[in-house]
C-alpha cells in the first residue's frame, strides 16, 4: 500500500506530469530500429547450414564488447522496470500514459542493439541468450521499494548514467554505425532523464525536505539496474578501465549536473532533518570525488606500465 506522502506527491505533481508528458511528445523523434542494422552483413549460423560465431567475427574492441553486453542485458530487464515504475506511478492519467510511452521507447533500445550485435556478429549470440535468460530470471527489484520521491530521484540519475554509458560505448566500439546507433539510443535516454528530473525539481518546491532526504539516500546507495548481471563487477571494472563509465563520469557527468539543476546546495528553508540530509549528501560526494581521483591515478599508472613494457 502506498504511504500518505506518496499519494500526496502524485496528486501534487499531477499537472507537472501532464505538462512534461506533452513536452516530451512534442519533441521526441520517431525512429526505426531496422534502419540502424546492416542487414547485408548477416549470414546464417550452423543451425541453418552456415557457421557459428567465432571470436574473430567480432570487429569491436573487447572493452566495448563487454559494455554492449551489459547495456543490452540491462535493457532486457524492461518488464521488471515497467512493473516497478507502474507500481509507483499507476496506470491512470498522465502518469499512466507516460509509463506506457516510456516502456515502448525503451523497448526499441533492446531491439536495435540485439539485432545489430547479432547481424554483425559482434558478440556470441549463444552467450548473449544464456546471459539474457539468467539475468531476466533474477528479475528486478528497486532498492527504494515503491516510494515516489525515491523512484523519481533514482531514474533521474539512472537515465543520465545510461545515456553516458551508451554514448561512450558507441565511441569505444571503433564502429561508425555502432556509434551512430548508440547515439540514437542515448538521445532517448536523455529525454527520459529530463522528464524525471523536471518532476523531481517540482517536488523540491512542494516537498523540499522529503525530496532532499530521498535524493541523499538514492545517491548514497545508487546501483545501476544491471548489477545482478552475472560477472557484473568484473565487467564494470573492464568498462571503467576503458573510460566508458567510471567513478569520475558518475560524479562529474551524472550526479553533479542533476544536483546543480535542482539547486540542492542553494536551497533555503530546510528543516533540521532536511539540512542533515544535505550535509550527508555533501560528505558523500566529497568522498566519491576523492575515490574517483584515486581510481584515475591508478588507471594512469597501470597504462604507463603497459606502455613501458610495450
Amino acid at each position: 500500500m502506498p504511504e500518505a506522502i506518496d499519494i500526496q506527491v502524485l496528486h501534487e505533481l499531477d499537472h507537472v506530469a501532464e505538462r512534461e508528458l506533452n513536452r516530451h511528445l512534442s519533441i521526441a523523434k520517431e525512429w526505426f530500429p531496422h534502419e540502424y542494422v546492416p542487414w547485408g552483413q548477416g549470414r546464417d549460423f550452423a543451425f541453418l547450414g552456415g557457421e557459428d560465431w567465432v571470436p574473430e567475427d567480432s570487429k569491436v574492441s573487447p572493452e566495448s564488447r563487454e559494455a554492449l553486453l551489459v547495456n543490452l542485458l540491462t535493457e532486457d530487464n524492461l518488464p521488471g522496470y515497467h512493473a516497478a515504475i507502474a507500481r509507483i506511478m499507476g496506470h491512470e492519467g498522465a502518469w499512466g500514459q507516460w509509463v506506457h510511452r516510456w516502456t515502448a521507447e525503451e523497448n526499441r533500445h533492446g531491439i536495435v542493439i540485439r539485432d545489430f550485435l547479432t547481424v554483425t556478429r559482434a558478440i556470441d549470440p549463444v552467450l548473449l541468450e544464456r546471459a539474457r535468460m539468467q539475468h531476466m530470471e533474477i528479475g528486478y527489484a528497486p532498492d527504494h521499494d515503491d516510494k515516489v520521491l525515491h523512484g523519481l530521484a533514482y531514474v533521474s540519475f539512472q537515465e543520465l548514467a545510461t545515456r553516458v554509458s551508451h554514448r561512450n560505448t558507441g565511441k569505444a566500439s571503433g564502429d561508425e554505425l555502432c556509434e551512430q546507433m548508440m547515439q540514437r539510443v542515448a538521445a532517448d535516454e536523455n529525454l527520459h532523464m529530463i522528464f524525471y528530473r523536471n518532476l523531481l525539481g517540482a517536488a523540491f518546491e512542494a516537498f523540499p525536505n522529503e525530496a532532499m532526504k530521498a535524493i541523499t539516500e538514492v545517491v548514497k546507495g545508487f546501483q545501476m539496474p544491471g548489477y545482478t548481471i552475472d560477472g557484473f563487477l568484473r565487467k564494470s571494472v573492464a568498462i571503467a578501465n576503458a573510460g566508458i563509465y567510471d567513478l569520475r563520469l558518475h560524479h562529474d557527468d551524472v550526479l553533479m549536473p542533476v544536483l546543480r539543476k535542482w539547486g540542492v546546495f542553494e536551497l533555503e528553508g530546510l528543516s533540521d532533518e532536511g539540512e542533515k540530509a544535505r550535509i550527508e549528501l555533501s560528505e558523500f560526494l566529497a568522498n566519491l570525488d576523492a575515490a574517483a581521483t584515486k581510481f584515475e591515478e591508478r588507471r594512469e599508472a597501470r597504462r604507463a606500465r603497459i606502455a613501458a613494457r610495450a
